[in-house]
Formats: C-alpha cells, sequence, structure tokens
C-alpha cells in the first residue's frame, strides 16, 4: 500500500513535466484543433466547452471558452506566467456542426490518448488531420440511401399505405441526391431546404392526383424527416436552461428558420399545383398491421446509425438505442400519456449515454443521440404550420405550438433528469 502511494505523486510529477516541455504555442494550437472539431462534430455548447476545460486544466493550459453554434472565442494564458503576460484569445468562425458519431468518437479517443501521455500533440495533430479526408462515393451513396430509408421507415412507422410508403421513400432518395449534391455548392445549399420540400411536396401531389389518394401532409412530412430540425430544437432548449443563452437563442432561431423554409417550399408546391390544374386526392388511412411497424423500427434505427456516419462496430449500439427510445417512448405513452412516455424514453436514453461514456470511455452520444432521435418535436412543428397556413386559422397554430413545447418539455426533463439518476462521468 505505501509503495502504491509513494508512485501517484511521481507518476503526476511526469505528467506535469511532460507537458510543461510542449511550448504553450503548440498546446493552444491542439487545444483550438480539438474545440473546432467537436464543434463541426455536432457537440453543444455547454458539452464542448466543458470537454476543452477538462483538456486544458490537463495540458496546464487556463482556459476561458464560448461557444456559440457558428463560432467560438477562446481565450489561453500560462498559469506559470504573471497574469496578463501570455494571454492569447482566438476567435473562430465556423459553419454550423453536424453529428458525425465516428469522427467524434475518434477525436475523444485522441484527446484522452494525448491527456493519458500515450500520444504527442504532432501525431494527434497528425491522426486528427487524418479524419478529413473527403467522404468516398461509397459513403456518399450510403448517405443518400439513408434519406431513402429514414422517409420509408417513418412511413412504415405511421402505418400508412404501401403506395405511400413508397413515395416518401422515393421523394427522401431524390432529398438526399439533393444535398450531396448542394453539400459543394454554397448558394444552392442555402436554398436546399426549400427546394427540397418543394420537390416532395409537388411530386406527392403528382401522384395523389393522378394515380390514387395519398395521405398528403404526412407523406410530405416522412419526405422531409432527415431535413426537420427536431433534434436543433432540443438542443437550442437543452442550452437554454443550462444559462448558454446566447448559443441556445441562436440555435433556437436557426430551427425555427429551417422549419419556416420548408414550410415555404412545401406551400409554392401546392401553388404550382393549383396553377397547374391538379386536384389531388386527400385521404385518411392507417391500414398496415404491427409486423409492417416493427420491420419500419428496424429500418429506421438502421437508416440513424447510417446518417449519424457511426462506425460499423457502433451499428448495433446506436441501432439498439433508436429502438429503445421509441419502443419506450411508445408503451409508456400508451399507458401513462405521451409526455410521460417522452419524458421516460429521454430519462432512460440519457442515463444509458452516461453510463456507456463512464463505463466504456467513450461518447455518450453514442447512444444519447440516436435514443432520442425519434422522439423529437421536428415534425409535429411542420405539421402545425403546414395545416395552420392550409387553413388559414391560428388556433390550429397555437395547438400545433402547444404541442411542440409539449415534447420539448417532456425531453429537457428526460434529459435532466437522466444526468441526474447518473451523472456523466464525462462531457461527450
Amino acid at each position: 500500500m505505501l509503495r502504491a502511494i509513494v508512485r501517484i505523486p511521481s507518476a503526476l510529477s511526469a505528467t506535469h513535466v511532460s507537458f510543461a516541455s510542449i511550448s504553450f504555442a503548440d498546446r493552444i494550437a491542439f487545444l483550438v484543433e480539438l474545440a473546432e472539431r467537436l464543434h463541426l462534430y455536432g457537440t453543444t455548447a455547454q458539452r464542448l466547452e466543458g470537454a476543452i476545460s477538462a483538456v486544458s486544466r490537463q495540458l496546464h493550459v487556463a482556459c476561458e471558452p464560448w461557444s456559440n453554434p457558428t463560432g467560438m472565442i477562446l481565450t489561453f494564458s500560462d498559469p506559470q506566467r504573471p497574469e496578463g503576460e501570455s494571454e492569447v484569445t482566438r476567435v473562430l468562425r465556423l459553419p454550423l456542426g453536424d453529428t458525425d458519431l465516428y469522427r467524434l468518437a475518434e477525436t475523444d479517443r485522441i484527446a484522452e490518448d494525448v491527456m493519458a501521455g500515450r500520444l504527442g500533440l504532432r501525431e494527434a495533430h497528425a491522426q486528427m488531420s487524418a479524419l478529413d479526408r473527403p467522404h468516398s462515393r461509397r459513403a456518399r451513396i450510403m448517405q443518400v440511401l439513408g434519406f431513402g430509408l429514414a422517409a420509408t421507415a417513418i412511413a412504415g412507422l405511421l402505418r400508412l399505405p404501401w403506395l405511400d410508403i413508397a413515395v416518401a421513400g422515393l421523394n427522401g432518395l431524390v432529398i438526399g441526391a439533393l444535398v450531396d449534391y448542394a453539400a459543394t455548392r454554397p448558394r444552392l445549399k442555402e436554398a436546399s431546404d426549400a427546394i427540397a420540400a418543394m420537390l416532395a411536396a409537388l411530386a406527392t401531389a403528382l401522384v395523389a392526383s393522378f394515380v390514387a389518394p395519398l395521405n398528403q401532409n404526412t407523406v410530405i412530412i416522412a419526405s422531409l424527416i432527415v431535413l426537420l430540425p427536431g433534434m436543433a430544437l432540443t438542443n437550442a432548449v437543452n442550452e437554454l436552461t443550462s444559462q448558454h443563452l446566447v448559443s441556445g437563442t441562436a440555435r433556437f432561431a436557426g430551427a425555427v428558420t429551417t422549419v419556416l423554409k420548408l414550410t415555404v417550399g412545401v406551400v409554392i408546391a401546392l401553388y404550382l399545383g393549383d396553377l397547374l390544374g391538379l386536384a389531388p386526392q386527400v385521404q385518411a388511412s392507417r391500414p398496415q398491421p404491427w409486423w409492417v411497424e416493427g420491420c419500419s423500427l428496424l429500418l429506421a434505427a438502421f437508416a440513424f446509425a447510417v446518417l449519424f456516419r457511426a462506425h460499423r462496430r457502433d451499428y448495433p449500439r446506436v441501432m439498439l438505442a433508436a429502438a429503445t427510445g421509441y419502443l419506450i417512448a411508445r408503451y409508456a405513452g400508451e399507458a401513462f400519456g405521451s409526455p410521460a412516455g417522452i419524458f421516460l424514453a429521454a430519462l432512460v436514453m440519457t442515463a444509458a449515454g452516461n453510463a456507456y461514456a463512464r463505463w466504456w470511455k467513450r461518447p455518450g452520444a453514442i447512444i444519447r443521440v440516436p435514443g432520442i432521435i425519434m422522439l423529437v418535436p421536428g415534425s409535429t412543428s411542420l405539421r402545425g404550420l403546414l395545416t395552420m397556413i392550409q387553413q388559414q386559422d391560428t388556433v390550429i397554430g397555437q395547438d400545433a405550438l402547444l404541442a411542440v413545447v409539449n415534447i420539448l418539455l417532456a425531453l429537457l426533463a428526460g434529459l435532466l433528469f437522466g444526468s441526474l439518476l447518473l451523472p456523466p462521468g464525462r462531457n461527450l
């Protein structure tokens, strides 16, 4: 026992000397690159700032991070020097982050290896730079297929008729191809949400006019499911409650803007349909048996594993998390009411993500994000706004807003109490 006690301070001293031997500028460069990558891979403000602060302490750098959805300010200082002599401030302008579970997990692993002394900063930089390789043609095709599979699966979960499911799936493929094409074209990318919504709505109206009746709005929403900002709305409210007011407000405004762009695209398509003399036949039909919903759940879980760019070894975890979250919300909602089901699902999946991060030493986002993705209120917000505009009835809009608020509150409560039930051992 005495021997073990003696070894601890010597190990800490060796670590201190190791980091102290690295130049202050090199340590800052590593922290800036780490912060950029965590932002680009979809980390929320409170988790990003917590992670950067934790790594900074290990590297013996004092850091004051400030993050928002489109940039960050990082102020560094050397605790070994008098205050004010070594302060460095970096202001970064960054694009909106997108969930990339594989790159997030790899970045987390590299940071852990650096803090443990298993990896030097030069090697860490090389490994992180390797993550910037452009996605292969196969990966891009899988992303396009992911859009189509997600739209097909959501239509199946809603037990729509086979024609509705087929139309939603084809629309999803077209939208996926459009998103892939627009990724390297900034001007087109700005309008891609509205264009995607317009294409989905016009195709749905054409089928409903010349082939057979469809659940028109539901098919459109299923087609656009990947573009809906439900996760952004949830993250925004989560940031607001953690007192990251600027980041939360900006993220919330961005999510609302996305819903508005999607609505504008749908409305333009329906207006064009009227000008062309289309008369879509609309029906409300959910004829599918239970097994279609079960198969659709598996398909949806696989689609989100693809869309979140998880590593193949993480597919079972991601799929299990997505299916578990949905099933808890579904059956607990039938027993206790929909808000209670969403709350319970968010609580369980948050606690499960924290447990995975604590005991497996990997980002809890691998469990947490897919676990709540099918609970977020993106489809409810778009449906309410579409119905309000189509019927020109503000009462419907108020009902839709109330439904979105109920879902957000239930999700938020689940996220908060899930972290209280099992506190996270790490920030990601």
